[in-house]
């Protein structure tokens, strides 16, 4: 996901690049955004498979389109190579992000859920920090090798993890279910028989019918997926990804005082140390407060961002003096994003979604996710150019603005409760610990 922001300045130069010549402003533009393309269908096939062969065989699985985009990569002669390997590695990325959820949430007790679900944009920020930190100084093919190594190792590693109790339980296959649950909990049969049996009739009584495409508009499924499409939109208009795809063209446009290879990393530094925070503090203060803090600092960080940006436009005599505005107002931004939307709207999606109707209604929210994504970073360039980058960033600031209330108004807290305790507040119905 972050393989553009080093790489594009290589394509840009025939020196450094596999390419014969340059790329071009367009062609920059689908290589940032043809990723979000095959994400937008990495759902569906990662619901499928997560439904059809379960959630761990499903994570394997989308190692295959992520080892072809990196072959892509690697054996690249034209641009048109880069093209189905950002598509391949979509598809890779959709299927990653609607299973991991998924798997998290099903595997996690009540009080850590929220702290797991948020360990996936914590490992996303150190993919970023690794780009960031190696692309500017080694080759183009080097990049591509490092990608390989890290998917091979990834299969190598998860192929000794368990399936997810929940899909055995799904699939009726209670000793299974038991047997995983045993190797997640590290317990005897005893000390998880109660969890198992708890797990067990909830997920009897949600599966008396099969879900269908119909049943996800309908009353609590409804709302659940709705408030995770707002989240998820809120996430992408953001402009997360236009930032993180072109960060190094943003210093460059900026002329800030640093070199835009050390700024980007120093911006991946703080991803991951803000990323870090929100497992620690998500079980604690709750997924509404943190988003609510999220939305603001973001929204601070875009309007800095985008005064920049117009000052440098009508060539204010004050730029000069401010030349640290771009690495502080991107500082805000990257800190604030990474404690809430970035981690929490796929977090909070795992958590409201009914088990019977998940598989069906979270491939639909992360292709929307995906779809956005797909709009930000392609059209992105093409309208800052328009009207100015400022514009562009003070747009992005006001859906910051919107998500913040929205927080504070529409999404229910979920912290310490149960998945089943989750449906019944979406239903309108009180829940034991709000009773108490």
């Amino acid at each position: 996901m972050g393989w553009t922001s080093p790489v594009n300045v290589k394509l840009a130069n025939v020196t450094t690049s596999p390419l014969d010549e340059p790329i071009t402003a367009d062609q920059e533009a689908w290589i940032g955004s043809l990723l979000t393309v095959g994400a937008i269908f990495g759902p569906f096939i990662g619901g499928f498979a997560a439904a059809k062969v379960g959630r761990k065989w499903g994570l394997l699985s989308s190692s295959i389109p992520l080892l072809v985009g990196w072959v892509l990569v690697a054996a690249a002669t034209s641009v048109a190579f880069l093209y189905a390997a950002r598509i391949a590695w979509g598809v890779g990325v959709g299927m990653l992000f609607t299973i991991s959820p998924m798997y998290c949430a099903e595997i996690a007790t009540d009080d850590v859920r929220g702290a797991l679900g948020s360990f996936l944009q914590l490992f996303i920020t150190f993919g970023f920090l690794l780009v960031y930190g190696i692309g500017p100084f080694v080759s183009y093919d080097v990049i591509a090798y490092v990608g390989v190594a890290f998917v091979i190792c990834f299969d190598l590693a998860f192929f000794f993890m368990p399936e997810s109790p929940t899909y055995h339980l799904i699939k009726n296959d209670k000793e299974s279910a038991a047997e995983c649950l045993m190797t997640i909990r590290g317990r005897s049969r005893a000390g998880v028989q109660a969890e198992l049996d708890k797990m067990s009739a909830e997920i009897s009584a949600s599966m008396e019918k099969t879900a269908t495409i119909m049943d996800v508009f309908h009353g609590a499924n409804f709302k659940a997926f709705y408030i995770s499409c707002a989240l998820v939109f809120f996430q992408q208009f953001s402009g997360i990804n236009a930032v993180l795809f072109y960060m190094t063209s943003i210093f460059d446009a900026a002329g800030a005082g640093i070199d835009s290879a050390y700024a980007t990393i120093i911006i991946g530094a703080v991803q991951v140390v803000a990323s870090g925070i929100t497992p620690i503090v998500v079980d604690r203060l709750g997924r509404r407060i943190l988003l609510m803090i999220s939305s603001c600092g973001a929204a601070v960080g875009l309007g800095l961002l985008g005064m920049y940006f117009l000052l440098s436009a009508v060539e204010s005599s004050v730029l000069p003096s401010i030349g640290f505005l771009p690495i502080l107002a991107l500082v805000l931004f990257i800190l604030t994003y990474c404690w809430g939307l970035g981690p929490l709207p796929w977090a909070v999606m795992g958590e409201l979604m009914a088990t019977e109707v998940k598989a069906v209604a979270a491939p639909m929210a992360t292709a929307v996710c995906w779809t956005l994504s797909f709009l930000v970073t392609r059209y992105y360039g093409p309208i800052a150019s328009a009207v100015g980058l400022y514009t562009a960033f003070w747009i992005f600031g006001i859906c910051c603005v919107v998500a913040f209330f929205f927080s504070m108004i529409v999404v229910p807290e979920t912290k310490g409760k149960s998945l089943q305790e989750i449906q019944d507040i979406l239903a309108g119905k009180s829940s034991k610990s709000e009773k108490a």
